[in-house]
């Protein structure tokens, strides 16, 4: 029996190192299996096939810093909060994302591990889960944001421990602040676990950031948001986390690239000052993503904190820190163009090809290549996404 194909053709393909501006793709079990200009004459009566029509062909959008979406929180810790959020990511494109957990109790994060399993077995028609993202507990009082300040705390090994035990391989990435006390041991344990370290909501002067990086802490939580500056201490000044992450030219950064966390003066100085392949773009969504404004809780039902979403910028109801954002993967891809004034291209190796390098997955997904997984997304002029497709299965159109 034949295997029943999917072909993508009269596309323009965004190629590694090139544009295809009229050509196609075959994938069959889920993975690329040609790429190739013109038509396609390989066609079969029981493949499935869509016309692009012209529109852009790229690898699906790699989301690794989410809250949720649609409505709904990963810290909600149901199912359905996951496989929502997952599908309404991936409306906007995204094939595959790191849930994203808040500072929150212990038995909180032991409940999120429990539920993160029974989530990835049932989602099937959103985008795929590439393991949790653990964003703290262990932050600084004075970076916390819109982290609960009653939630924070240093590592402890019985405790964090604990959590790797239970969590084996689903953990994939930690943000830590790497001046807390027993930080850097955390961090060693956790890098020879493969497991990515990474800086964030910290108050580290550079000279802790190098020790950091040493130590594992190899990637920057949102840049810019709740991170250390120049100061000074004692009348001395000194460089801090953001300047660390300019200076240490093997530590890669993210940035939330809505034109509001990180405004364009500012996205213009990354892209200039960081190398490209460096920089990851993500979203930081909150459930209000992909919702209208009004009032929200960032964090679960039961233990969340209030935020207002006023004009498409969520915030503490005091206005003090923003809150997450609201932004979906096509939004940061729009603003990187139009704000930062990169190429479509670059733009679009921020969003997938350098996201799978930094978690390590860039031998299966990040780029359209024969043996890569089938993860596509199909979109038209601003990013507007028609098709999105994981594993070579449709799990959204426009159309429908």
């Amino acid at each position: 029996m034949l295997d029943k194909r999917l072909i993508i053709e009269n596309a323009t393909l965004i190629l590694p190192d090139r544009i295809i501006n009229s050509g196609y793709i075959i994938c069959s079990k889920g993975i690329i299996t040609h790429i190739g200009e013109g038509e396609c004459v390989e066609c079969r009566t029981s493949d499935r096939k869509i016309d692009a029509k012209g529109n852009y062909v790229s690898p699906g959008f790699i989301d690794i810093h989410t809250h949720g979406a649609g409505g709904h929180d990963f810290m909600d810790n149901t199912v359905e909060a996951y496989c929502k959020a997952a599908q309404t990511h991936a409306r906007y494109g995204t094939t595959s994302l790191t849930p994203t957990t808040l500072a929150s109790t212990k038995e909180e994060l032991v409940r999120t591990l429990e539920v993160y399993r029974k989530a990835k077995a049932e989602n099937t028609k959103g985008a795929a889960f590439l393991g949790l993202h653990l964003e703290g507990p262990y932050f600084s009082y004075a970076q916390r944001g819109a982290q609960d300040p009653k939630y924070l705390r240093n590592p402890h090994p019985e405790e964090y421990n604990e959590l790797l035990e239970l969590g084996g391989k689903d953990i994939v990435r930690w943000s830590i602040a790497p001046e807390l006390e027993g930080a850097l041991e955390l961090g060693k344990e956790l890098h020879r676990r493969n497991i990515l370290v990474s800086l964030g909501h910290t108050n580290a002067i550079y000279e802790e950031v190098v020790k950091a990086f040493d130590c594992g802490f190899t990637h920057v939580t949102h840049l810019y948001s709740c991170m250390s500056t120049i100061t000074r201490r004692n009348a001395f000044r000194y460089a801090g986390a953001i300047e660390a992450a300019y200076l240490i030219d093997d530590m890669s950064v993210e940035i939330i690239a809505d034109g509001i966390h990180v405004p364009e003066p500012l996205l213009k100085f990354v892209c200039k000052f960081k190398a490209h392949d460096k920089i990851a773009l993500c979203t930081d969504s909150m459930r209000a993503a992909g919702m209208p404004d009004g009032e929200y809780l960032l964090g679960s039902k039961e233990k969340g904190q209030k935020v207002i979403v006023e004009d498409g910028v969520a915030k503490l109801p005091d206005k003090s820190a923003f809150a997450g954002s609201v932004a979906t993967a096509d939004r940061l891809i729009r603003t990187m163009i139009t704000q930062a004034g990169i190429s479509l291209p670059e733009a679009i190796k921020m969003m997938t090809q350098n996201p799978a390098r930094i978690l390590g997955i860039e031998k299966r997904k990040g780029t359209l290549e024969v043996g890569k997984e089938a993860d596509l997304v199909i979109f038209g002029s601003d990013i507007a996404v028609q098709d999105t497709i994981v594993g070579g299965e449709i799990i959204y159109t426009k159309n429908k």
